[in-house]
């Protein structure tokens, strides 16, 4: 079978397509990833073609204020997703694959399906498009409106609204011009059970797959083995959230893990932590990133803005998250966590300080035999196998 994969988006956007990608390879499909430029997934080995954006690049300008996305809308994001929408529909039309698996930020997928006459697959990373009464939509609100979640998911159509001149382009570049496109023939959700419970009120064409995660063991450097192996490590590491002074959140952090006596292993990310000379000492190894799923099995718990996959990392490896939302789906996972005892209450970013955290350390460690045991059901997961035979069964 020959597929498609699109997503756009930061690291965490483009990381599980790479994995889909190789496990589909494996079981003999051919493939072709479109993805943005930058984002710092390893996508050695895969046939790419660049969606001509580089998020990476956005995140470092403007960090991820919402407020400066809105200022910015006219001269950096409306022509950055015209461009995700062109081209992804370009790469569409030149690979003509047998099944479309698109990211919801590709907008364009269903008329480039619809054109080439081949079903859609639809990648939730987070629950925020096919409605439920059983939560609001990721990224939404924070309160849970019983029967009235199902309406906070029609937010999701203001994306369509929004770009409705763009995607009006794209019909007639690819020769789509049905009023109604078919709608996604499945959903994938590269999400764990063990996070989020599957809401009774979906049909059978969406999947709840389990994360999708690559098969080569990933590796750290010689500094960083070294420190782990000295004991008493606390990760902490806010990816792209370069939101707020950096440098005062990562004096908070810095403190609070020397009141509990734990060493840090602090990731910079994109801007989220800078720290000051004035608190380095050898109980602190201070690097730009590191690979989660080899680090965070080694560390006490993990301090962290609560995206997706870093929560999936944390958990699996059976290490407590102390969640640290900033933005988006973040204080949705906090939630979720914390509502399993799989997490003290979430800090939210503005509120964290040395006293916080050390309190969430401290509450830590009631959470440690729930997480263990969410990580031993973690590990019967297939979620990259599952997503493929859900693929084989729709080619």
């Amino acid at each position: 079978m020959r597929i498609l994969l699109a997503t756009a988006g930061s690291r965490g956007d483009v990381e599980p397509f790479a994995a889909l990608a190789r496990r589909a390879a494996r079981a003999g499909h051919e493939l072709r990833l479109a993805v943005p430029d930058n984002s710092g997934a390893d996508l050695t080995g895969l046939d790419v073609v660049s969606l001509g954006v580089d998020y990476t690049a956005l995140v470092t300008q403007q960090g991820v204020s919402a407020g400066a996305a809105m200022r910015s809308y006219r001269t950096v994001v409306k022509p950055l997703m015209r461009q995700v929408l062109l081209e992804s529909a370009r790469a569409a039309m030149d690979y003509r694959p047998d099944i479309l698996v698109a990211h919801p930020k590709i907008l364009s997928a269903r008329l480039a399906a619809d054109a080439l006459a081949i079903p859609h697959v639809l990648v939730e990373i987070v629950p925020a498009m096919t409605p439920t009464r059983a939560f609001p939509a990721a990224g939404t609100i924070p309160w849970d409106l019983g029967p009235f979640n199902r309406s906070t998911f029609r937010l999701s159509s203001l994306g369509e609204a929004m770009f409705r001149a763009d995607l009006s382009d794209v019909s007639r570049m690819v020769g789509s011009f049905r009023r109604r496109p078919a709608p996604p023939v499945a959903t994938l959700m590269p999400i764990s059970p063990v996070l989020l419970r599957r809401p009774e009120d979906w049909d059978d064409s969406v999947h709840l797959t389990g994360p999708w995660r690559h098969d080569a063991p990933e590796t750290v450097s010689a500094e960083v083995s070294r420190f782990l192996a000295e004991g008493d490590v606390v990760y902490a590491g806010f990816g792209s959230m370069a939101a707020g002074d950096p440098l005062a959140r990562a004096g908070e952090v810095v403190r609070g893990l020397r009141s509990v006596g734990a060493r840090g292993l602090i990731a910079t990310g994109l801007g989220g932590m800078q720290v000051p000379p004035s608190l380095a000492g050898e109980d602190m190894l201070v690097t730009s990133s590191v690979p989660h799923e080899a680090v965070l099995p080694q560390v006490q718990a993990a301090v962290h803005h609560g995206g997706i996959g870093t929560v999936h990392a944390a958990t699996a490896a059976g290490t407590v998250s102390i969640p640290v939302p900033f933005i988006a789906d973040q204080p949705f996972w906090g939630r979720c966590l914390h509502e399993q005892g799989l997490s003290p209450q979430p800090i939210h970013q503005r509120r964290l300080t040395a006293e916080t955290l050390t309190r969430a350390l401290g509450a830590a460690q009631e959470c440690r035999p729930a997480v263990e045991a969410a990580a031993r059901s973690m590990a019967q997961e297939d979620g990259t196998g599952t997503a493929v035979q859900v693929l084989e069964a729709l080619g």
